[in-house]
């Protein structure tokens, strides 16, 4: 925008506007009022506010509320905000007024602007309050603004990503579905399992991920729009809740329904917390996966060395040759941030005092940045570390060969008090566990050949 600025006037008084800018005098407030963090409303955000503003101005047209000339004006310059061709004019920052009034205003003035812009010859001047705003407020406005930009994002972008992550990790699984490696609990040596119930499980925790994603996001779909400034419907067509919601259904593509109870929608944050709960739940799930993979990496001489990452960048400034699991350190990260934020939403929602609750942008912005980080970190994941992993076979093969846990299937055979004799002599000597059982106890090759075959400890039951 240009140093050029223009006068504005609301009911405080005159404000100095850029020129160029699509905005007016409350925008600009806000902006002056808020130099607090540089970080503006997200494109989803915009985009929901866009939304609603389009649909409320088809239903009052409808129920003649609005001049139906201004209306499709109004439609019109909505449209550009949905469209992301407006962003630039939302300057204000999400640590503002905890209502999110001063975004709400942003959108109507400079779709009040722009309309005209688009149409000059309307019947009456487009009015930000009086017609953009009409039969709402800001306070079931942006509530129903974070709703439905978290809505889209997590339907359209996470739990895609999610997916493709689970069938990724299965995928790999079934590749080396044939390997047979150490299990390990308390991080020692444990009884054998293969590659693929291992990765199985992972991608179950992503199944169960997604699952409770989609429960917490029915919860989303109940609408705060119509309840204006208490949650009683003051200044608005009793038609307009169920109408608006209707309409925001059939533009967006998806399931919205008005609220059942306005006191609620408003007054509390419940259901994006619920849903900032479950994306902590996946960031948790996620941490475990990442950590895994990068103890299966360790080393790969000093370490485990079960696995081998993609190798995508050096490692070190200074260790020529050092590659480290940069992608699972960048999820790690990102699940660290998401746990973060949950808690931030928590406390957002513990501020729902009476009929309002006063941290709306924040929740906003917390529950829209899990939900991108989650989504791009969980592709990351898929396409640049599990798909290209490559198993060490051999190596994983000598490991499990030497794993004197594996005397366990002799327990039923010999005794827990000789399997555990040939278990220590066998870790002691650093000799295969065979070599010392037959030194050790009354059972053929044969026979040990049998008990001890780590491919059929991985299928449970009693080995014979």
């Amino acid at each position: 925008m240009s140093n050029e600025y223009r006068i504005e006037k609301d009911s405080m008084g005159e404000v100095k506007v850029p020129q160029a800018a699509l905005y007016g005098a409350q925008t600009q407030r806000a902006v002056d009022n808020f130099p607090v963090s540089g970080i503006c409303i997200s494109r989803p955000l915009i985009h929901a506010l866009g939304l609603i503003k389009q649909g409320a101005a088809k239903v009052n047209a409808e129920l003649d509320n609005i001049p139906k000339d201004v209306a499709h004006a109004i439609q019109l310059a909505a449209q550009e905000v949905i469209d992301g061709k407006l962003d630039e004019h939302f300057p204000i920052d999400i640590y503002q007024t905890g209502s999110g009034t001063s975004s709400n205003m942003n959108a109507n003035e400079v779709i009040a602007h722009r309309a005209m812009e688009l149409v000059p010859d309307l019947s009456v001047k487009v009015h930000p309050n009086d017609h953009i705003n009409f039969g709402q407020s800001s306070n079931d406005t942006f509530p129903t603004a974070l709703r439905i930009a978290a809505y889209l994002e997590a339907k359209n972008t996470l739990i895609p990503a999610l997916k493709y992550l689970r069938e990724t990790l299965l995928k790999k699984g079934a590749e080396y579905s044939h390997v047979v490696k150490t299990g390990r609990t308390h991080l020692m040596d444990a009884m054998p399992v293969t590659l693929e119930q291992e990765f199985g499980g992972y991608a179950r925790q992503i199944e169960m991920g997604i699952k409770r994603i989609e429960s917490a996001l029915e919860q989303m779909e109940e609408l705060p729009m119509g309840g204006t400034a208490v949650g009683t419907g003051i200044n608005t067509d009793p038609e307009f809740p169920p109408k608006i919601a209707e309409e925001i259904s059939k533009l967006s593509g998806e399931s919205f329904r008005e609220a059942e109870n306005h006191f609620e929608a408003q007054s509390t944050v419940d259901a994006p917390v619920a849903l900032g709960a479950q994306l902590k739940t996946q960031a948790v799930s996620l941490l475990k996966i990442v950590n895994d993979l990068r103890w299966m990496n360790s080393g790969p001489n000093g370490g485990l060395g079960e696995i081998q990452l993609a190798a995508l960048q050096p490692g070190s400034s200074i260790m020529p040759g050092k590659v480290n699991p940069v992608i699972e350190e960048s999820m790690a990260m990102v699940c660290a941030q998401v746990i973060g934020y949950d808690a931030s939403i928590s406390v957002g929602g513990l501020s729902g005092n009476f009929e309002l609750n006063v941290m709306l942008p924040m929740v906003a912005h917390s529950l829209l940045e899990s939900i991108r980080l989650l989504a791009n970190a969980s592709r990351n994941l898929a396409e640049r570390s599990v798909s290209r992993l490559v198993v060490r076979e051999d190596h994983i093969k000598a490991l499990v060969g030497k794993n004197p846990i594996l005397v366990t299937t002799l327990n039923p055979l010999i005794g827990y008090d000789l399997a555990a004799k040939i278990a220590k002599k066998a870790f002691a000597e650093n000799r295969a566990l065979k070599e010392v059982a037959l030194e050790m106890c009354d059972l053929s090759e044969a026979e040990l050949d049998s008990a001890l075959d780590p491919a059929k400890m991985t299928k449970g039951g009693f080995v014979e």
